[in-house]
């Protein structure tokens, strides 16, 4: 019998292994702009301001980070404040184990108690695991922007897709 992923709210102690998952993403993929690695200094920052007002899902196996989920303001004007934007991650390998589904699932279900109204979600495309995954819990395609990043030598676009949850 294989062991259960449980998913529970990070701590700043999450910060070593959340940055060692998402280097991986950083060096090997697209799926996100950033260039360099975050070490886990930086990490414990951003899990402290999104636990300010949002919300940060760990999913872990056996004392292992499967994957992660969080929020953060979706833009800094005050007329945004009902507005997050949401982000995943899944461990290298994990994927496609309903694990995403889970810390979305949890992750909206806190953002809607904390009085949030949309919720948008960034894609870098192509990407149909992460469509799929946006899609199937209710966010609807709202935007696609072409060749707005660049990373390992090629443009890349940008799509952005929204569920709203109240």
């Amino acid at each position: 019998m294989q062991a259960p992923v449980t998913i529970r709210s990070a701590t700043i102690e999450d910060a070593a292994a959340i940055a060692d998952l998402y280097n991986y993403y950083i060096l090997h993929s697209t799926v996100t702009f950033e260039e360099l690695p975050v070490s886990a200094a930086d990490m414990q920052e951003r899990i402290a301001l999104a636990l300010e007002q949002y919300a940060w899902f760990i999913a872990e196996k056996e004392g292992q980070l499967m994957g992660y989920a969080y929020a953060t303001a979706w833009r800094s004007r005050s007329g945004y404040r009902y507005a997050a934007e949401s982000t995943v991650y899944v461990r290298q390998g994990a994927e496609r184990q309903g694990i995403g589904t889970r810390l979305y699932e949890e992750l909206l279900a806190a953002l809607k108690v904390k009085g949030m109204h949309a919720v948008v979600g960034g894609i870098v495309l192509p990407n149909e695991a992460s469509i799929s995954l946006h899609e199937q819990l209710g966010y609807h395609k709202v935007a696609h922007f072409k060749e707005v990043g660049y990373k390992f030598g090629q443009w890349l676009d940008v799509g952005y897709w929204e569920i709203l949850l109240s």
